[in-house]
């Protein structure tokens, strides 16, 4: 498996000769969309109703989870990252540690996959599992991930998503009913001029 894993890399993994426009937007896509998740995550809770609210927090609750699982694998398995072990080419600087599961693409897609659970959130679940896609490969392609980590963050987000699912009614109404009440008060005036929901 593992050099089935190392060759499927190097077949993936850009080479010095690389156009620059490609290691350009690999780059862009191995770093940036992630951020997009904070994005969603402050849209959905000023402006979406108390449905969205609720699977935001089960989703972004469901996307650590699934980093805690990876850390705890890093313990247990620590599996050393291309450019540790000398293999292929890197085009990006990142810290030497565990390369599987992928933190990047567990957390995106246990946030994909807590939002396909539910009907009123399934496009933005969409959304976040299809541009998983290309962050995937733009890890690989720049020598950080192996495509095994990546398979790795797939079934650790599918089982945070689930675990976590599976908790919502007994932790995650009380939670955000908490959070709502802090929100209400620290929005107030925002809320009454009818600019974000209450």
């Amino acid at each position: 498996m593992e050099h089935f894993n190392q060759a499927l890399f190097l077949i993936l993994n850009a080479a010095p000769g690389s156009a620059n426009v490609n290691i350009y937007v690999a780059r862009v896509m191995a770093e940036y969309p992630i951020w997009l998740i904070p994005v969603a995550l402050i849209f959905g809770w000023l402006y979406g109703t108390y449905t969205i609210r609720q699977q935001l927090i089960v989703a972004i609750i469901s996307g650590f989870t699934g980093l805690l699982i990876n850390q705890i694998i890093g313990w247990l398995w620590y599996h050393p990252r291309p450019f540790e072990m000398g293999i292929g080419h890197t085009f990006i600087s990142h810290v030497q540690d565990s390369s599987f599961p992928s933190d990047h693409l567990t957390f995106i897609w246990a946030f994909a996959f807590s939002q396909l659970l539910h009907r009123k959130t399934s496009f933005a679940g969409w959304t976040f599992a299809l541009l998983g896609l290309p962050v995937a490969w733009a890890r690989i392609y720049l020598g950080i991930h192996f495509p095994l980590d990546i398979l790795g963050a797939v079934f650790v987000a599918l089982s945070s998503s689930w675990l976590i699912s599976r908790q919502e009614h007994r932790l995650i109404e009380p939670l955000i009913g908490l959070l709502l009440r802090i929100y209400q008060v620290l929005f107030a005036r925002l809320i009454r001029r009818g600019w974000v929901r209450q």
